[in-house]
């Protein structure tokens, strides 16, 4: 796991184990804030040991970004914390999220560790603000990458904790392609000066801007090279040499490849999206 300091007492840690997912830590005088974990035991562990051992302060809060198990599965070891998530991230959480963990347990001795911890608080429209020790965290739905998501804006830091509403290369499969644009759009001309992705490195100041526009490039490139093989009646395999990565503008080597599987996801997941909206139409 890496640790880098990316504000006076705002912690990002990276992991080793899996596709470079990200987590971070607000410490304060009264307790320290956790957005997201990690998805490994010991990873999670260790971000628990470095903030009660070395800070030796509480976590007070554990914000779960939306229910995927990169992002939730370390919760457990936070036992004193309570959660803070979107409400669907507690359904999901319930549903979905209880399955996928009860198959990872049966394949993984380290993943039998894991217990499933919903969250305690839960918003739904609008920003949700917790202020604690000299911080005011804004929280908002930011749907796209899934139902559920969120993101925190740290306002006095000017630093946004996005999660997979920016990474690498946008993935919606678990979404819809509209959400994620009208998430991105939200974000433009916001005055963030440090974007933490979900995967990945930090996105430093002068760059967010640039970042967030690139992002919403490749989704549009995407959905219009998607459709032009709709309306010629192309089979998904003309749809993924169509819109291959490199033309959508992102680069197959990002997340050390993962970011190939991601936008082929992606192709999929459009190319059935608009098919059937086609039929639909048709049939009308």
């Amino acid at each position: 796991m890496q640790r880098e300091l990316v504000a006076k007492d705002i912690f990002v840690f990276t992991s080793d184990l899996y596709a470079q997912v990200t987590a971070g830590a607000i410490i304060t005088p009264v307790g320290a804030v956790v957005i997201d974990t990690l998805p490994f035991p010991q990873e999670s562990r260790a971000l628990v040991k470095f903030i009660e051992s070395r800070h030796r302060i509480p976590v007070r809060y554990v914000i779960n970004t939306h229910y995927h198990a990169d992002h939730t599965y370390g919760s457990c070891f936070f036992e004193n914390a309570q959660i803070i998530s979107h409400y669907l991230c507690r359904d999901l959480l319930h549903t979905r999220g209880r399955a996928a963990l009860t198959s990872a347990r049966r394949r993984s001795r380290e993943m039998a560790q894991i217990t499933l911890k919903l969250p305690d608080i839960v918003f739904d429209k609008g920003v949700l603000r917790l202020k604690i020790g000299g911080y005011t965290i804004e929280m908002w739905h930011s749907p796209g990458h899934s139902p559920d998501s969120i993101v925190c804006h740290i306002k006095e830091e000017k630093i946004l904790f996005a999660a997979d509403t920016v990474m690498a290369v946008p993935f919606f499969a678990d979404g819809t392609w509209s959400d994620y644009i009208t998430s991105l759009e939200r974000l433009v001309g916001q005055q963030f000066e440090t974007i933490v992705q979900g995967h990945g490195e930090v996105i430093l100041r002068g760059e967010a801007p640039i970042r967030i526009k690139e992002d919403l490039t490749y989704l549009r490139t995407l959905h219009q090279r998607v459709q032009e093989v709709i309306e010629a009646k192309g089979s998904l395999q003309e749809a993924h040499e169509h819109a291959d990565i490199e033309t959508c503008g992102k680069n197959r080597i990002m997340l050390n490849g993962l970011g190939l599987q991601l936008h082929e996801g992606n192709v999929a997941a459009l190319y059935e999206a608009l098919r059937t909206a086609r039929q639909t139409e048709q049939i009308a």
